[in-house]
Formats: structure tokens, sequence, C-alpha cells
């Protein structure tokens, strides 16, 4: 193994070995340093992301279980290669990356000062992208960019984004209007729509619209080409109303876990419907995900908010902030300048 620094024997690093409420399981200790194996590296985190699969992996969400007898979780985050194990090449040590998949069927995910992964899951991150952008990019940004770009190119498409303020939403308005679509976006209240930035939605929507088809209509009177939806369940009947022939309709999320289809209409369009689930799309799909949003983040296309920035020792609370869907990203910093904000 090459290495940039003397062997770590421990690192501070957040876990917990069984589920439950934040408070009642999450620890913050230290445990000895991950060491890379073949094909991987070694991130130096400063920032890791804190996204709701990971507080649901937590507490058990759908009764899952604990995948592994000891789980460090979070699977997004930033940071600088500090080692790289054979196989990898040396010149990767003191570059600086954004993570991905470090907590997908691995157990030691980015809530450590030190973490593992593949080389390919540590993505170079380019001069002038801050950490804290490199570590919002991992599961919302594959999954937004599953949703847009998963049936092909939408360069002169009409995209809808359901949720348009959401983490993935957000991402996916950005990502469409990079690819050259035009982006309708939805928002729960018409409160909401001074909260869409214009730079990506070209036409905001609000669900409590005396008649919300209608007003996503008058933006595309054939139809839109793809959905990106978050709330299939509640949305469908609109999807399928506002679609175009051919459309495809990409959900992520749904409320009710047995959502009824209008069959008939969507039979008649010939709609697609595409479920996704980050932790299990195509090493292929998620490669060049990574490499789109890395350079939409180069091109200074991406723009997330983040909503609170805590020390380690605050993971507990950062997960409770995510369990309540605090307006913004919700991010753990592991450097030694870390504060509350």
């Amino acid at each position: 193994m090459r290495r940039a620094s003397a062997r770590h024997r421990d690192v501070r690093a957040a876990w917990y070995d069984r589920q439950g409420p934040a408070r009642e399981v999450l620890q913050v200790g230290e445990l000895p340093a991950p060491e890379p194996g073949p094909g991987e590296v070694r991130v130096r985190i400063t920032r890791s992301g804190v996204n709701p699969g990971d507080t649901k992996k937590r507490r058990g969400w759908l009764g899952s279980a604990m995948a592994f007898p000891r789980v460090i979780p979070h699977s997004d985050g930033a940071g600088t290669v500090d080692a790289a194990g054979d196989g990898v090449d040396a010149g990767r040590v003191g570059e600086r990356v954004w993570v991905f998949g470090a907590q997908s069927y691995r157990p030691f995910g980015t809530a450590a000062e030190l973490t593992v992964v593949p080389s390919v899951q540590a993505v170079a991150l380019p001069d002038g992208v801050g950490d804290d952008l490199g570590a919002c990019l991992g599961i919302p940004g594959i999954t937004a960019h599953r949703a847009v770009f998963g049936d092909g190119p939408v360069d002169g498409r009409t995209v809808l984004v359901q949720g348009v303020l959401g983490g993935v939403g957000a991402l996916a308005a950005q990502l469409a209007r990079w690819g050259g679509a035009t982006v309708i976006g939805t928002v729960r209240a018409s409160s909401d729509l001074e909260r869409v930035g214009p730079g990506s939605v070209a036409h905001p929507v609000a669900l409590d619209d005396t008649d919300p088809v209608a007003a996503i209509r008058a933006h595309a009177p054939d139809g839109v080409d793809r959905v990106v939806e978050v709330a299939f369940s509640d949305n469908v009947e609109l999807d399928a109303a506002v679609a175009s022939i051919g459309a495809t309709i990409a959900a992520y999320a749904s409320r009710g876990e047995r959502p009824e289809l209008p069959f008939w209409p969507m039979l008649f369009d010939n709609l697609t419907i595409r479920l996704l689930g980050s932790d299990d799309f195509p090493a292929a799909a998620k490669q060049q995900a990574a490499s789109d949003l890395t350079a939409a983040a180069r091109d200074g296309a991406l723009s997330i908010p983040v909503g609170a920035v805590v020390p380690l020792d605050g993971v507990a609370e950062a997960h409770e902030l995510v369990d309540r869907g605090v307006d913004g990203r919700v991010l753990v910093a592991l450097d030694a300048t870390a504060a509350w904000r």
C-alpha cells in the first residue's frame, strides 16, 4: 500500500451498533483507522453529508435490520485522498475529492475522520468547487441524474420536476437545465414559489393552484417529456395528465406503498415508469452520473443550499434535523475548525 503519512492507529468517528432514535444509539469516540485494500483509497473527510437514507437505516425503516454489527453512517462526503491501495495511482494522494457510496453495502461511512472507498467512488473535485458542495453530490445528485438522464439526453425537451425545493428535486432541475431542457418545477404551496431559483426553473407551479394541470399545460401544451417524481402515490394522476406520448415518469419516493394508477390513460400514452433505488443503480450509470455532476459543478451550474453544519459531536442532532425536514442539506464537519452554523 502506498501512503503519504504514517499509519493511523485511531480516528474519531460516529457509529451505532443497534437501531433506534439518534440520541439513543449514535456514539462518538475513537475507532481503529481503516486501511485501503487493493483498488481503494483512504480519504481524510472534511464534510460528511447526511441523507434521509442514512437516518432510515439507523432507525430500521420498513423493518430493515443491521447489515453489519457496527455501522459508521453516511455515504456522502468530501475531503482529501490520504492513502492509496495496491493498483491505485499513488499520484491520487493529496487529491481533493467528493465521495459517494461509502456506506452502500459497506460498514464504514463518512462520519469519521478517515474512510476507505473504491477508488472510482472518490471523484476529483474541480478547483473552485468547495467541500460543502462536494459532500452534497452523492446520493441526491446521482439519483437526480438517473431521473433526468436515465432515458437519454434532454436537450430541447421539457422536464417536470415535482418537489423542486427538495434535495433531489433541486439538483434534478439544475441538471436538466444544464442538459438543455426547459424545466417546470412544482412546490406544494403558493407561498413557496418565491423560493424557487429562476436560474434552473423556467416555470414554477404550485400544487395548491386551483388547476395545477392547466398551469403546467400552459407551459407544455404538448405535454412534458420527463417527470422527476418525489411523491408518486400523491402525484401520479397529475403526472399522467401532463405527460406527453412516450414520456417517462422517474420516481424515487412515494408516500403510499401501493399507489393506484390511471392505467388506461397511461397505457394509451405509452408511458414508462422508472423506479429509482440509488444503492443499486448500474455501476456504469453511477460513473456517468459522477462525471456529469463533476462537470456541472465545474461549470457553476450547481448550487445547493446548506441548512446546517455541525461538528461530529453533534451527529445526533444532524440526524434529527434531517428527520424533521430542515430546509437545506445537513453536513457534519470533521475538520478542526468545525463550528455550528
